[in-house]
């Protein structure tokens, strides 16, 4: 069922699962939107914890670099084109520059 209320999808988070520019995701409808969330949330919940970082003196850089190498641990439940993602929109929510980050699978 579609639920209509739903927000749209990044459509760079969309591409992290498709496999070419215009082509159709490899996840299912569902399994995507969950991940997206799941994503998104953490983004945002990673400000507060950014911003702390950047207050002890850590250039913004640095900050995103040190959650980006936390987010791409096996632990943290996110593949790496997803902990990429997230530090990526991380630096966009904060309005700092993003930092060079290598594709990941």
């Amino acid at each position: 069922m579609h639920d209509s209320n739903q927000s749209p999808l990044a459509s760079s988070f969309v591409a992290l699962y498709t496999a070419t520019p215009h082509g159709k995701p490899h996840l299912p409808e569902a399994e995507l939107r969950a991940r997206y969330e799941l994503c998104e949330d953490l983004a945002c919940q990673l400000m507060d914890q950014a911003h702390t970082l950047h207050r002890t003196g850590l250039h913004e850089e640095s900050v995103l670099m040190a959650i980006h190498a936390g987010l791409a641990q096996a632990q943290s439940g996110l593949n790496g084109r997803e902990a990429r993602w997230v530090t990526l929109r991380l630096a966009e929510l904060l309005a700092w520059r993003s930092p060079q980050l290598t594709p990941s699978a």
